[in-house]
Order: C-alpha cells, then sequence, then structure tokens
C-alpha cells in the first residue's frame, strides 16, 4: 500500500509540471486545491486502512491465542478424562478386592465358629468322660488298691500301690488323656511298660476302661516280680 502511495505522488508532480506549462496560475492554484484535497484524502484513507490492518493482525493474534488455549484447554479435558477413568477403575478394582475380602472375612468367621463348637464339644465331651472317670475312683481304689488324680490339662494320674509284695507304698503310675480325636491317651508310665501301646489301641477299640485299668495293674504287678 505504501509503495502505491509514493507512485501515485510521483505521477501528481509529473501530472503538475506538465500542467503548469499548458495552464494559467489560478487554474493551477484550483488544481493544487484539489490536490491537495485529494492528497488529505487519500492520506485519511491510508490511515483509516493501516489502522484497520494493524486491527485485523491484533485480532488474528487473538484468535490464534484463543485456539491455542482452546487447544489446551481440550488437552487438559482430554487427560483429566483418562484420569477419572483410570481412578474409576481402581476404585472397581478396590470395591472388588473390599468385597473378596469381606466375603474371606465372613468365611473365616464361619469356619472359626464351627472350630469353637466343635471345641467345645470335645470339651464337653473330655470332661463329661473324666467325670465319669472319676466317679468311677471309689470301685477301683476298693478292688484294685488304685488312686486317682487330677492333674493339669485335664489328665487324670493312676497310682497303683500294693503290687509289690517286698514293698507295698512303692507307687506304679500312668498319666492317661483324652486327645483331640476323643481317643484315651498313655502320656506317661513309670515304671515303663512295653505293652502299653498295645493296651491304648485295644481300648480305643473295645472303650473297655475297666478291662484296659486291670490289664494294666497286670502288667506292673508281672513286672514286680522280674
Amino acid at each position: 500500500a505504501e509503495d502505491e502511495i509514493i507512485l501515485f505522488e510521483r505521477e501528481m508532480k509529473e501530472f503538475w509540471t506538465k500542467l503548469k506549462s499548458i495552464y494559467g496560475t489560478e487554474q493551477i492554484n484550483q488544481t493544487l486545491a484539489l490536490r491537495d484535497s485529494c492528497k488529505e484524502s487519500i492520506k485519511a484513507l491510508s490511515e483509516k486502512w493501516s489502522k484497520k490492518l494493524k486491527e485485523g493482525d491484533l485480532m488474528i493474534y487473538k484468535i490464534q491465542e484463543y485456539r491455542n488455549e482452546i487447544l489446551q484447554q481440550s488437552q487438559r479435558i482430554s487427560e483429566n478424562q483418562e484420569h477419572l477413568t483410570e481412578v474409576k477403575s481402581n476404585l472397581n478394582q478396590e470395591e472388588e478386592q473390599n468385597k473378596d475380602l469381606t466375603d474371606s472375612i465372613q468365611e473365616l468367621k464361619e469356619e472359626l465358629m464351627k472350630k469353637k463348637e466343635v471345641i467345645s464339644s470335645k470339651n464337653k465331651a473330655t470332661k463329661e468322660r473324666v467325670e465319669r472317670l472319676c466317679k468311677s475312683k471309689v470301685l477301683f481304689e476298693e478292688r484294685l488298691g488304685l488312686e486317682i488324680r487330677r492333674i493339669h490339662n485335664e489328665q487324670l494320674q493312676f497310682i497303683f500301690r500294693h503290687i509289690d509284695h517286698k514293698d507295698p507304698d512303692k507307687p506304679y503310675v500312668f498319666t492317661l488323656s483324652i486327645n483331640e480325636q476323643g481317643d484315651y491317651e498313655v502320656t506317661s508310665c513309670t515304671p515303663p511298660l512295653d505293652c502299653i501301646a498295645e493296651f491304648q489301641l485295644k481300648v480305643r477299640e473295645t472303650n473297655n476302661f475297666s478291662a484296659f485299668v486291670a490289664n494294666i495293674r497286670k502288667a506292673f504287678t508281672a513286672l514286680s516280680y522280674k
């Protein structure tokens, strides 16, 4: 636009030079006034369009800034959506894990309750059997010269005397308990008997406890003669 203005001014000067040689001063002055008016109009128009061009450039710059900002916001929104999706996925996994953990805890509670019931039932049965054995104390003492003592861990200690004719007060002792399976189990025997495992197996099969105690006494008696 500036090049066109310079070219236009040059052509105007040439035009006025030719015009002076042809027309008079008055006509030239009128023409000059017209030229000046035209130049002012051109200058105003040039300034106006220059301002418009600057405003246009500024508008383009602003539009580009807005476009870049929109792109950045879109990118942030996309990233936030991806993060939100990941968070939702993690929450779903945690909910599933919590559900599995809750189910496992419930299963463990139920299993523990069952075990407690079984243990309680076994303990009750053990106590009942020990009580029955204690009630047989008088019978055993009278017929077999036997003393029965309740010791730690619900065990019973059987003490035989009047076995060794040389030393009637010498004790022959074995200790009996009821194991987790509810079977009789000899935990100690003094003096030791080789046949105690056989007697223990037999009483588990027959549940004849009186015969079991009697057989142990017979074994102790036989041992005293050796």
